[in-house]
């Protein structure tokens, strides 16, 4: 059993914070390299930097397979798409329906607030994630480049979900 849990306590944030750790290391290094997976880290999913997204109303869920926390993910709202900024799952714990239980959440919230999409960016290089969207629904829409400082950039595709 999937349990979704918000993120509210400062514990929750740290497990967060050492998910990210784990999850981004293991998957990003590979593609980026380490230099701009713990730039990334420090920047955007720090214990702080979670933090002061959750004080701008950014939600933060953590994912709970059995006993364990076993990943998380992140949405804002941006007129009417739900931003999907983050979801991560542990390695071990692919293919077990954790990443699916998180984004059915994000479709029952997204339509709850009538919202038509759900929009996501992801690393072009990241075939796997890009893969795993596709088969949840996501159609490639864009291509983009942003420059997050520290001399790096994410080169992502923009993915969408149009909701029924």
């Amino acid at each position: 059993m999937i349990n979704i849990v918000p993120v509210k306590l400062k514990a929750n944030i740290g497990v967060v914070a050492d998910l990210a750790r784990t999850i981004w290391t293991e998957h990003y290094t590979p593609i980026i390299g380490l230099g701009q997976v713990n730039y990334m880290l420090d920047k955007f999913q720090s214990a702080k930097a979670i933090q002061d997204q959750l004080e701008k109303g950014i939600a933060y869920y953590l994912l709970q397979l059995k006993d364990e926390f076993v990943g998380y993910f992140s949405y804002s709202i941006n007129e009417d798409v739900l931003f999907l900024s983050k979801l991560y799952v542990l390695k071990s714990a692919r293919g077990n329906g954790v990443a699916k239980a998180g984004l059915s959440f994000m479709q029952s919230q997204a339509k709850e607030l009538d919202l038509a999409k759900i929009r996501l960016t992801v690393n072009k290089y990241n075939s796997d994630s890009i893969a795993a969207y596709e088969k949840m629904g996501f159609s490639n829409v864009d291509s983009i480049i942003q420059d997050i400082g520290g001399g790096y950039v994410m080169d992502d595709y923009v993915l969408e979900r149009k909701l029924d």
